[in-house]
């Protein structure tokens, strides 16, 4: 399997150039500023850290002066003022004819906000941001300036002959970005599920790929804890495959259930199963974090 390279991560001051959004569920943010021209990344599942400001401030608050002690003195920072951190997938980059980083985008999943209905209370800081940004707003991004890096998970070995992926919304856009790497006849099992009708996507690959929708709001218990497509996974006879690899991503409880499946059920490699909990259901990322 390939080995990640451990690449140096810097921070990127950008501006929102624009806003669009993709569904009930779903924003798409471009981000530009001249510090771009650093950033590197091969995609995929390509990890960010995104800082943004509170209600009031202009630009998110992260002590950079401290160096290499910044997460120090941003930790000591009270609550309302450092700077919201969240982790995010870099959907697509765009560069010029030198290849320089011009403009990425990112999606953004708006929990508690809904287009008819506004921002509701249930909304993290986040979504409230994202629900109401506008051209001009300024963030921080902590990303990569190395194209292959360790915080790109999904890494196929070079002898698989399937691909299976499962993500809910939060994982979405890395699924979408895999998807577009995917060479021509690769063959793809893919399990997607959002909350809405709205937010299902057509998805371009090159890939061999079969891509399965769930959609929560049709569901009779749409707050379960266990992923839609574990049954419809139990029943599937899958292609015959001597060596597959697996990436599932999203709430981490959903996730351990499926890696429980492929491993135990099915009887695939743990050591080809890529699996990330993106958030975890009753948990802010903050309390994530403080656990780890």
């Amino acid at each position: 399997m390939t080995t990640a390279v451990a690449a140096p991560f810097r921070f990127f001051a950008l501006q929102v150039v624009t806003t669009r959004r993709l569904g009930p569920s779903l924003v798409r943010i471009t981000f530009a500023g001249p510090e771009l021209r650093h950033f590197r990344s091969d995609g995929r599942d390509q990890s960010l850290s995104l800082f943004l400001p509170h209600p009031g401030q202009d630009a998110p608050v992260v002590p950079l002066e401290r160096g290499d002690e910044w997460w120090r003195g941003w930790r000591e920072l009270p609550d309302d003022v450092r700077a919201v951190m969240r982790s995010y997938t870099l959907r697509a980059r765009r560069a010029d004819a030198e290849g320089r980083t011009t403009e990425i985008d990112i999606d953004f999943v708006l929990h508690g906000v809904r287009e008819e209905a506004g921002v509701s209370a249930e909304a993290g800081p986040a979504s409230r941001w994202a629900a109401r940004a506008a051209a001009g707003d300024r963030v921080l991004l902590l990303g990569p300036a190395l194209a292959d890096n360790r915080a790109i998970r999904f890494r196929p070995p070079e002898d698989t002959d399937l691909v299976l992926l499962w993500a809910d919304e939060t994982a979405l856009p890395a699924t979408t970005a895999v998807l577009e790497t995917l060479p021509a006849g690769t063959r793809a099992r893919v399990w997607l599920e959002v909350p809405h009708a709205g937010d299902v996507q057509d998805l371009a690959t090159d890939a061999d790929a079969e891509i399965t929708w769930f959609v929560r709001e049709r569901s009779a218990a749409p707050g379960q804890d266990s992923p839609m497509a574990l049954d419809e996974l139990r029943a599937v006879e899958l292609p015959t495959a001597r060596r597959p690899y697996v990436w599932i991503a999203g709430e981490a409880g959903c996730v351990k259930q499926l890696r429980r499946h492929f491993v135990g059920e099915r009887g695939i490699d743990r050591r080809r199963v890529t699996f990330v909990g993106y958030w975890r259901r009753g948990l802010t990322e903050e309390q994530l974090r403080e656990e780890a």
